[in-house]
């Protein structure tokens, strides 16, 4: 009997140590991202949390954070190719999804690649890529109808998008609206999930008045 008490708890304090290790790495990620000021920090950044997600093998938040940062990174660089960045966001959206189905945050890193390669030539990308971005929002929503994020991220696409094509400032500003009361009452799974978004929604909405 004292046997099979002894390893119970020896697996339990591997299990602890494991799962201490994992958040501890994150928490270092969070705190590398919080320090970033540059495109170049944020890939850092971006590779860090790969790096993560490839050594914990089971857990999608690491390749979630690696995905964002490469892509902020992409929107704050003028001269990055964003074409090849997206490509490889979209890898590390791949390995995510892998693990965690049908999730409403990964579905807002969908619609932020669309965006990020629409902008490179919103001419003749528009149609193709505004679609992608829609859809995705879309399913965020159904997936997750009190997550804030989606209606900033719509609202932050749909601002800048001519009112002649279904956008402008009075269609952004309820969807900022909606985004900053879904703030008031949302409260993430965990502290490693993401909670992103309520100061940019707020100072959004306040640009729409």
């Amino acid at each position: 009997m004292k046997k099979i008490i002894l390893a119970i708890a020896l697996f339990t304090t591997i299990g602890l140590n494991a799962q201490t290790k994992y958040e501890s790495a994150m928490q270092n990620g969070f705190s590398k991202m919080k320090d970033s000021k540059t495109a170049d920090d944020m890939s850092a950044v971006a590779s860090f949390f790969e790096r993560v997600g490839d050594a914990e093998k089971t857990q999608w938040l690491p390749y979630y954070y690696a995905a964002r940062n490469y892509t902020i990174a992409a929107f704050m660089n003028p001269a990055a190719d964003k074409d090849k960045a997206a490509e490889k966001v979209k890898d590390l959206i791949a390995k995510a999804e892998a693990i965690e189905k049908a999730n409403a945050e990964i579905f807002c890193l969908k619609q932020q690649v669309a965006v990020m390669q629409l902008v490179v030539d919103p001419m003749s990308r528009w149609q193709s890529y505004g679609a992608v971005a829609a859809e995705a929002i879309a399913k965020a929503k159904a997936i997750e109808p009190n997550n804030p994020r989606p209606y900033l991220l719509e609202g932050q696409y749909l601002m800048n998008v001519p009112e002649a094509f279904g956008g402008g400032k009075a269609i952004a500003k309820k969807l900022f609206e909606k985004s900053v009361e879904l703030f008031g009452n949302y409260k993430p799974a965990s502290q490693l999930h993401p909670s992103w978004g309520k100061e940019q929604a707020e100072q959004l909405l306040a640009a729409c008045q």
